[in-house]
């Protein structure tokens, strides 16, 4: 069996990076953990696990080259000089991914300084992903029939004039399915398609990169401040790295509701809007609307993110409700990058366990809007409903 390569240190989510920059400036010495989680209860063949090691040991020779390294000079001004000099340093070390099988299951883990496993998470689900179909000889769309798919989502996105963003790297059906989605919308992407979440295919589009920062943000701060300090000294957090730049808030690690008590006035102005990633979009916006207004902020100026599970149908219904009310953009994920004529795989690869500076391991908390999206132990779950308030 082939084994599969990843072409670019740049091919991973942006908000990765973002992370990484922020991470190295104030949590250097902290440690943590990752595991793979099979929502899909997916099957696994035979030597899979061993494939997928291939391909991990095979990233450490992965390197930032000199135009990657003035593209993002160029692009993300607000990257340091020393973080660039950093990540032209930086090779992946396969010793902090650790990959078992048992029948049909695979475990996968990651341990080591959150500086640097922080950038596996996205390109091991790439690869796990792409190694799946491969492994079990799966036939894809051809690409001319992925085009025309794509083309198609596309023109109707630019009928419904709304602003689209490619999320998908982590779910894709592969890289070459991937680069064929990334060149379809941008030779008929119109007025609606902005750009991805993915660097590497954002420097093949000669545009910005998109995304700020991602759920484990929030949840590290947790075991480190508190639960009911995490989503306050997050956000401050970013600010100090940041400023006003990368503007966009996560808003459901621990719950919206929670999120909406702490993210006071000068946050609400500070951000540019927020990202939506779970539970009922319609329900999610009208709170947004009613924040923005009690806070006094007309909101027209601020914009929300939705990223959670969409198609046109979904986009549809939200456009229709948030016209006029509020700006809206849509980083739509697999159902770019792997509606291949396949089932798409559902998987991730979270946060498990932290250790800042000085402490103990612990575990960490998601609580999302989405019961089912919940991670952490049940123990530690119920403590941070405790904490928090939350029924």
């Amino acid at each position: 069996m082939e084994t599969t390569f990843l072409k670019s240190i740049l091919d991973n989510d942006f908000y990765k990076f973002t992370m990484q920059h922020a991470v190295i400036k104030l949590f250097p010495k902290a440690k943590v953990r990752y595991g793979f989680i099979n929502r899909g209860k997916h099957v696994f063949p035979d030597g899979f696990a061993d494939l997928l090691r291939r391909s991990v040991d095979a990233l450490a020779d992965l390197q930032l080259t000199k135009e990657e390294k003035s593209y993002l000079a160029h692009y993300c001004p607000y990257l340091d000089p020393t973080y660039l000099d950093f990540l032209q340093g930086y090779r992946y070390d396969p010793s902090e991914v650790h990959i078992s099988q048992e029948g049909s299951e695979i475990k996968v883990t990651v341990e080591g300084f959150w500086y640097r496993t922080i950038l596996w998470e996205v390109p091991l689900m790439a690869l796990i992903s792409e190694l799946f179909y491969k492994a079990n000889h799966l036939i894809r769309l051809n690409d001319e029939a992925i085009k025309n798919l794509t083309k198609e989502k596309i023109d109707n996105y630019n009928k419904l004039g709304v602003s689209v963003l490619e999320f998908g790297t982590r779910r894709r059906h592969s890289y070459e399915v991937h680069d064929l989605i990334n060149e379809t919308l941008r030779t008929h992407g119109g007025h609606s398609f902005i750009g991805t979440s993915n660097v590497h295919f954002a420097m093949v589009n000669n545009r910005r990169p998109l995304g700020t920062h991602a759920h484990e943000w929030f949840m590290f701060h947790a075991a480190q401040y508190g639960f009911k300090m995490a989503n306050s000294i997050s956000l401050e957090h970013w600010t100090q790295v940041y400023g006003g730049d990368l503007g966009i808030a996560l808003t459901d690690t621990y719950t919206t509701e929670i999120f909406f008590n702490q993210f006071d006035k000068k946050y609400s102005k500070l951000f540019d809007g927020v990202r939506h990633d779970s539970g009922d979009p319609i329900e999610f916006a009208q709170k947004v609307i009613s924040h923005y207004t009690k806070m006094g902020i007309d909101p027209k100026s601020k914009a929300i993110v939705f990223s959670d599970s969409l198609n046109y149908e979904k986009v549809k219904k939200i456009v229709d409700f948030c016209q006029d009310k509020i700006k809206m953009s849509f980083g739509i994920g697999t159902n770019f990058t792997n509606d291949v004529g396949l089932p798409a795989m559902n998987m991730v690869i979270k946060l498990t366990e932290t250790k800042p500076d000085n402490t103990h391991w612990q575990g960490v908390v998601k609580l999302s809007d989405e019961k089912n999206k919940n991670t952490g132990t049940p123990e530690m779950i119920a403590l941070a409903k405790e904490v928090l308030g939350i029924k």
